[in-house]
């Protein structure tokens, strides 16, 4: 059975704050799963079915009592994938009255015949203690037998708990392989931390070419914080060959998607006119933005003040405009 995304209410572990001021800015709130990576035309094994996946077909386009109906039907013939979008299914709500109970009974069955998904699921739900009894260790034993059969979110998740020693003993040579099990399997969040420990040389001998290479790959994934790593050693040729014009339009993008300190480092280019043409008006927008989210800059303060108050007014007026633009996008 064709994998689904396992749209579920639960959320991952919390990011850990490593060394790094962007890693810990990036550690603000934990995410939902997103979708397992799979092939398009992956189809079942399961029970002997080699018939295309309908009921994942009718989740996608949003026909849940359809998928429902279907899943059940293959559920019956022992499907664990299908027990899993089953789950998937009362977990959220979707054609269905939300029921974590129920969600619950389904990714034990999935996961009792091997399904990782479910495992991982599952794993969430008794780390919350929703629809079964809150059991961190049940939960981080489930992480572990999904991360065995390759999930690369419940390694990355296994991994965060050596790193801080819940649940499991602390243990930072594990965490590393399981950070390299995730990264592989194209985890930006995984590759993200496991270049901050080749950056801080934490677990692993300091390399800093290697850090950028996994920064690298985050920030391509679209990974903010790994953009203002990558964009920051770019910029001063640190790991990797020096580039101030595409760091620059590197933290164009981060700042543009909200990161502060890549507004602030912005705001900076844009004063010194290194990377990109020098702009008051934009240098003082930015700073104010940054500001707003809590990025102070005391030498961008003093150049703000030198300003006449026609630059300043329109950079006010730019910054209030994308504020407001940003709010009502994230209301």
């Amino acid at each position: 059975m064709r994998r689904h995304p396992v749209r579920v209410t639960l959320v991952t572990l919390a990011a850990l704050a490593l060394a790094s001021p962007a890693f810990a800015q990036g550690a603000k709130e934990p995410e939902k799963m997103p979708a397992p990576q799979t092939s398009s035309d992956q189809t079942s094994s399961q029970a002997g079915n080699d018939q295309p996946d309908l009921a994942y077909g009718a989740f996608q386009r949003g026909y849940y009592l359809t998928a429902l109906k279907l899943a059940t039907a293959r559920a019956e013939k022992d499907d664990p994938q299908a027990m899993t979008l089953i789950g998937v299914l009362y977990a959220n709500g979707l054609g269905v009255g939300q029921d974590s109970t129920k969600a619950a009974h389904w990714y034990e069955l999935a996961a009792a015949r091997g399904d990782p998904d479910a495992m991982f699921s599952l794993a969430m739900m008794y780390f919350a203690g929703q629809g079964v009894p809150k059991d961190p260790k049940k939960a981080a034993d489930l992480l572990q037998q999904a991360a065995d059969k390759g999930h690369a979110l419940a390694a990355y998740d296994l991994a965060l708990l050596y790193l801080q020693g819940r649940t499991v003993t602390k243990d930072i040579k594990q965490a590393v392989l399981l950070l390299t099990q995730s990264a592989a399997a194209g985890n930006d969040k995984a590759q993200y931390a496991l270049g901050t420990l080749y950056k801080e040389g934490r677990g692993v001998p300091q390399n800093q070419e290697k850090a950028m290479q996994l920064m690298g790959a985050a920030s391509v994934a679209g990974n903010i914080d790994a953009m203002v790593e990558y964009a920051i050693a770019e910029f001063n040729g640190n790991g990797v060959k020096k580039n101030e014009p595409a760091a620059a339009q590197l933290f164009l993008r981060a700042a543009r998607r909200g990161s502060p300190i890549a507004q602030d480092r912005l705001a900076r280019i844009l004063m010194a006119g290194r990377g990109m043409p020098a702009d008051p008006v934009e240098a003082v927008k930015w700073h104010i933005i940054a500001k707003a989210g809590g990025d102070h800059d005391t030498e961008l303060e003093a150049f703000a003040a030198k300003q006449s108050k026609t630059v300043r007014d329109e950079a006010e007026k730019k910054a209030k405009e994308w504020l407001s633009t940003l709010g009502a996008l994230h209301p």
